[in-house]
C-alpha cells in the first residue's frame, strides 16, 4: 500500500496566508472601485492557484481532473459563496486514492476555502446528471483547474451527447416555477433574497444555462446575435444584471459571511457602499431598495420574453396561431400575440386593449414575448396625451368593470410598467418599501393584494373563506367602485402628510377625468378618506357604548357607504401581512357592522334595550343548556350593565352556566376552551379580586408564550373579579383543546398560591425588524367624556412580556383595569386600556404612571 505525502504544517500555514493576502486585496480593491466582475473573475483565481497549490501538494495522481461546477465553473465568485469542485475519476479503478483525496480536501479546508466538494467517475456523473437536474445543472458549466486534460474532455464530450436540451428547459422552468412560488411570486418583499427571489440572480443564470444547453449562447451578446434579445433588451439585462452582482458582493462584504437575502439590518450599510445619502423624505435603504426592486421588476419582463423565444425556438411546431381575435390581436398557444410589430407604434390605445382581451378572453394566460417586447419598446408612447384620450380611459374603467381576471390584469400592468405610465402617482409608490413594522410588501404591492382580496369575496370558489363578505358583495352593486377606492387608498404614501387626505385628490381627479357618477365617484373618494377609519374604531374604542356607534353610524351615513368601507377594510387588514389578520380581528369588525347597520336601520344605540336582548338571548342559549330557570339571577344580580355590554350573549350564557353555582366560591375558578372565534383559547378567570391580579394573569399568560388578543374585565358588585381573555400561542401548529386544561390547572395554582402574583419584570427581546426599526413609545393617559373612566392608550415596538409590564405599572399604583384592547400590527402594538377612573384625577398620580409606563415600555 503506498503512503500518502504528508503535508507540512509550514506549507499549509504559507498557502493558507498567500490567499488570505489575495482575497483581502481583492476585497480591499473592490471596496474602493473595482468592478463586480473583475472582483469575482479574481477571486475565482486565486482560488484556482490555491486549490492547483493543495493538488500538487498532496501529489494527486496524474489520471484525475480537479473541475470547478456551479458558479465557481463560471468563473466567477460572490466574496463568500461556497466553493463547489469536483474531483473526477476514470472510469476504471485508481489503487489507494480515497486516503489521497480526502487528504486534498482537508487541506483545501485549512486554507479557508469553504468547499462544496463531490468525488465521482464520469460514468457516476452522468448517471447522476440523468436523475437530477441540479447536479446536470452544476455540470454544465464544469471547468478544468488541473489535472488529466484528455479525463476531461472525455466527460465534457460525454456530457454533451447525454443532454437533451428540451428536456433540460422544461425541467429548469418548472424549478423556477416552484422556486417563484416560494416567495409569493413577487419581487417584492421588503427582505428579499437576491440570488433567488423572482427577478434575482438565479433567473438570469437560468436563462444563460437553458441557452447554453441548446447551443445558442451563454452571454447576452450572443443571445442578441441569435435575435432572441434585441441590442436594447441585451443591454437592460447586462446592466441589471451588474447591479444585481455588486449587491450581492456587497451583502456578502458588509455581512462578512454569506448572506443573499438583504435583511433590514444591513440595508442602510449596503446603501452608502453604492453611495446613497439620506433625503428629508427617503432613507439611503430606501433609494437601494426601489433600485433593486425596478431591476428586479425588469429582470422579470426580461427573462419572461426570453423563456418564450427560447421555447419557440426549441418547440417550433408548437407556436402557431391558434385564432384571430381581432385585427391586431391573435391569440398562440394561449398568449395575445400582436399581429404586427408596429401595432402599438401605429395605435398606442391597442396597449391597454391587450389588457382588456386579456381578461376577456377564455384560455389566455399570459402575454407572448412578441407582445411583452413592444409594450417594452412602446414606453415613450405612454405620455400624457396618451393617458388624456378618452379611448384609453374607456378601456381602462372597462378593465376595472370586467367580471373576472382583473387580479391579473392589473398585476400584469405593474409588471409591464403600464399601470404606473397609466396612472403616474402609482408609479411614484412602486418599489415603496414600508418602515411600519406593519407591512410587509411594498406600496405598489400592497395595493394589489387588496384588490386581489376584494376580488376573491366575489369569487364562488373562495366563498368558504369570508362567507359574510361574500355575501355582502353578492348584493354590492358595482363592485368595480371599491376597486377604485382600493387602487388609491395608499397611493399618497410617501409624500409627506396625510396619505389618506392627500390620496383624496387624486380619487376625485381620477373619477371625474373618467366620467364616474357622482355618487359613485364620492363614495370612492370617501372610502379613500376613511379607509383606516373602521379598524381604529374597531380595535381601540369601546363599541359596546352606545355613543361609539351612534356617531360611526353618523359617520357612515347609510348602508351602501357602511358595506364598502367594512369590506374594504377587511380587504386591507388582510393585504397587510399574513400575521396581521386574525379570527378576533374579524369578529370586532363584524360585530361593529352589524350594530351599525342596525342604528342605519333605525334601531335606538340604546344601552337599557341592547341590555335587555342580551340578557333574553343569553337566557334562551342557558336553556338549551338545560341550566335551571332562575338559577342565572345569583350572579347577574352581581353585574353591572357594562358587562352586559361587553360580552355578546354566547359569552354571557357560557360564563354564566360555569359560574351560577359559584357565585360565593372562596377559591379561584378558571375554565378554557378553545375560542368561538379564530384559532384561539378563551380563558374565563373568576376570583376575588386584587390590585394585582390583571398583572399576575397576564404574567402567566406571556411565560406561557401566551399572547394576549383580547381582555374583558368586570368587577362584581361583592368584590369579584370575573375576567375574559382570548389568548393565542405564539406557535401555530398548537391545538388549544390539548392546552386548555393545563392552563385551567397552571393558572389556578398560580392565582391560588399565597403572596404576590407579580414575579420580577423582565423585558423581552426585541424582534430583529423592531431593533432595526424602532417606535417611539407613546402613552396618551386621558377621561373619557363622562370623567367615569380612563382611556389609555399605548404605542411601542412588540416583545414579550410588553403587556405584564404595563398591567404591573397600573397594579403597583392600584389602578384597575375594566377592559383591554390588544392590538398587534405586526411588530408594533397599539394597546387601548379602560381603567378604573378613581385615584386617576390627581394630576400628580397621572405624571407618575405615565412616566413609569413609558419607561416599562421602552426599548
Amino acid at each position: 500500500m503506498s503512503s500518502v505525502p504528508a503535508v507540512s504544517i509550514s506549507d499549509a500555514s504559507s498557502l493558507k496566508a498567500d490567499y488570505k493576502v489575495a482575497k483581502t486585496r481583492l476585497l480591499e480593491r473592490f471596496k474602493l472601485a473595482t468592478s463586480v466582475e473583475s472582483l469575482m473573475g479574481s477571486l475565482a483565481r486565486a482560488t484556482d492557484e490555491s486549490l492547483r497549490a493543495a493538488w500538487n501538494t498532496c501529489d494527486m495522481p496524474s489520471s484525475l481532473a480537479l473541475l470547478a461546477v456551479g458558479g465557481y465553473g463560471r468563473g466567477e465568485l460572490a466574496p463568500h459563496s461556497d466553493i463547489d469542485i469536483l474531483v473526477l475519476l476514470p472510469d476504471q479503478p485508481v489503487a489507494h486514492i480515497e486516503a489521497r483525496i480526502e487528504r486534498f480536501i482537508s487541506l483545501a479546508w485549512d486554507l479557508g476555502l469553504e468547499l462544496g466538494s463531490s468525488v465521482r467517475s464520469v460514468t457516476q456523473c452522468l448517471e447522476e446528471a440523468a436523475n437530477d437536474v441540479t447536479v446536470r445543472t452544476s455540470l454544465l458549466e464544469a471547468r478544468r483547474i488541473t489535472g488529466s486534460t484528455p479525463l476531461f474532455e472525455d466527460f465534457a464530450q460525454r456530457y454533451r451527447s447525454a443532454l437533451d436540451a428540451r428536456a433540460f428547459f422544461q425541467a429548469k422552468v418548472l424549478e423556477m416555477r416552484q422556486r417563484h412560488a416560494k416567495f409569493q411570486d413577487t419581487p417584492y418583499a421588503l427582505e428579499p433574497n437576491i440570488k433567488e427571489s423572482p427577478g434575482g440572480l438565479r433567473d438570469l443564470q437560468l436563462i444563460l444555462w437553458v441557452t447554453q444547453a441548446a447551443g445558442f449562447g451563454s452571454s447576452w451578446q450572443e443571445l442578441e446575435a441569435r435575435g432572441l434579445i434585441t441590442e436594447r433588451e441585451a443591454r437592460e439585462l447586462d446592466r441589471n444584471e451588474g447591479f444585481l452582482k455588486a449587491l450581492r458582493a456587497r451583502l456578502h462584504v458588509i455581512a462578512g459571511r454569506r448572506q443573499d437575502i438583504l435583511v433590514f439590518d444591513l440595508q442602510t450599510a449596503v446603501a452608502e457602499s453604492f453611495g446613497y445619502k439620506p433625503t428629508a423624505t427617503k432613507r439611503a435603504s430606501e433609494q437601494l431598495m426601489r433600485r433593486y426592486y425596478w431591476a428586479a421588476k425588469a429582470v422579470t419582463q426580461l427573462t419572461t420574453i426570453l423563456i418564450q423565444n427560447i421555447e419557440a425556438q426549441l418547440f417550433p411546431n408548437t407556436s402557431g396561431i391558434t385564432r384571430v381575435l381581432s385585427e391586431r390581436f391573435v391569440e398562440k398557444q394561449g398568449m395575445l400575440e400582436i399581429a404586427g410589430d408596429d401595432v402599438f407604434e401605429r395605435e398606442p390605445n391597442a396597449i391597454l386593449e391587450a389588457f382588456l382581451l386579456y381578461e376577456q378572453t377564455p384560455g389566455v394566460k399570459g402575454l407572448s414575448a412578441r407582445t411583452l417586447r413592444a409594450i417594452y419598446n412602446a414606453r415613450d408612447l405612454m405620455d400624457q396625451h396618451w393617458r388624456r384620450a378618452p379611448e384609453n380611459r374607456r378601456l381602462f374603467m372597462d378593465i376595472l368593470k370586467e367580471p373576472a381576471g382583473i387580479t391579473h390584469a392589473l398585476r400584469l400592468m405593474n409588471q409591464t410598467s403600464v399601470l404606473g405610465r397609466y396612472l403616474l402617482n402609482f408609479r411614484r409608490i412602486v418599489g415603496q418599501m414600508q418602515h411600519d413594522l406593519y407591512h410587509v410588501y411594498t406600496v405598489d404591492q400592497h395595493i394589489l393584494m387588496v384588490l386581489r382580496n376584494l376580488r376573491r369575496f366575489a369569487v364562488a370558489e373562495h366563498a368558504h373563506e369570508y362567507p359574510f363578505c361574500s355575501q355582502l358583495i353578492a348584493n354590492f352593486e358595482r363592485p368595480w367602485v371599491l376597486y377604485v377606492a382600493a387602487l388609491f387608498h395608499d397611493i399618497a404614501k410617501g409624500r409627506g402628510g396625510d396619505h389618506s387626505t392627500l390620496g383624496m385628490a387624486d380619487t376625485r381627479r381620477f373619477c371625474r377625468e373618467h366620467g364616474m357618477d357622482n355618487g359613485d365617484g364620492e363614495l370612492a373618494v370617501w372610502l379613500v378618506q376613511h379607509h383606516l377609519t373602521m379598524s381604529q374604531v374597531a380595535q381601540k374604542q369601546d363599541t359596546s357604548d352606545p355613543e361609539v356607534v351612534k356617531r360611526f353610524a353618523e359617520l357612515v351615513g347609510n348602508e351602501r357607504h357602511l358595506t364598502a368601507l367594512y369590506l374594504l377594510t377587511v380587504a386591507d387588514i388582510r393585504g397587510t401581512s399574513p400575521k396581521v389578520w386574525n379570527g378576533w380581528k374579524g369578529k370586532l369588525l363584524e360585530d361593529l357592522y352589524r350594530t351599525t347597520l342596525a342604528v342605519l336601520g333605525g334601531a335606538r344605540p340604546d344601552a337599557h334595550s341592547e341590555l335587555k336582548s342580551r340578557q333574553e338571548e343569553a337566557l334562551t342559549l342557558l336553556r338549551l343548556e338545560t341550566v335551571p330557570e332562575h338559577a342565572h339571577q345569583a350572579l347577574w344580580d352581581k353585574l353591572d350593565v357594562g358587562y352586559f355590554l361587553r360580552h355578546d350573549a354566547a359569552d354571557i350564557a357560557w360564563q354564566t352556566r360555569v359560574l351560577y353555582r359559584h357565585v360565593e366560591a372562596p377559591a379561584p375558578i378558571v375554565r378554557a376552551r378553545p375560542s368561538p372565534v379564530g384559532e384561539a383559547l378563551q380563558v374565563l378567570v373568576y376570583v376575588k379580586d386584587r390590585p394585582d391580579l390583571f398583572a399576575g394573569i397576564c404574567a402567566y399568560f406571556d411565560k406561557n408564550a401566551l399572547s394576549v388578543l383580547d381582555a374583558r374585565v368586570s368587577t362584581t358588585r361583592h368584590g369579584y373579579a370575573l375576567d375574559n381573555f382570548i389568548v393565542q400561542h405564539t406557535e401555530e401548529d398548537v391545538h388549544y383543546r390539548d392546552i386548555a386544561n393545563l392552563v385551567e390547572q397552571e393558572l389556578t395554582a398560580r392565582l391560588t398560591a399565597a403572596g404576590t402574583l407579580l414575579p420580577d419584570p423582565s423585558k423581552g427581546r426585541l424582534s430583529r425588524l423592531s431593533r432595526t426599526f424602532p417606535v417611539t413609545p407613546r402613552v396618551d393617559l386621558r377621561a373619557d367624556e363622562r370623567g367615569q373612566y380612563y382611556i389609555l392608550s399605548v404605542s411601542a415596538n412588540d416583545r414579550p412580556g410588553l403587556l405584564y409590564s404595563i398591567a404591573r405599572v397600573l397594579a403597583e399604583h392600584q389602578v384597575g383595569v375594566q377592559s383591554a384592547r390588544i392590538n398587534t400590527l405586526g411588530e408594533r402594538v397599539e394597546d387601548v386600556f379602560l381603567l378604573d377612573g378613581r385615584g386617576l384625577s390627581d394630576n400628580r398620580l397621572q405624571i407618575q404612571v405615565e412616566t413609569e409606563l413609558l419607561r416599562a415600555i421602552a426599548v
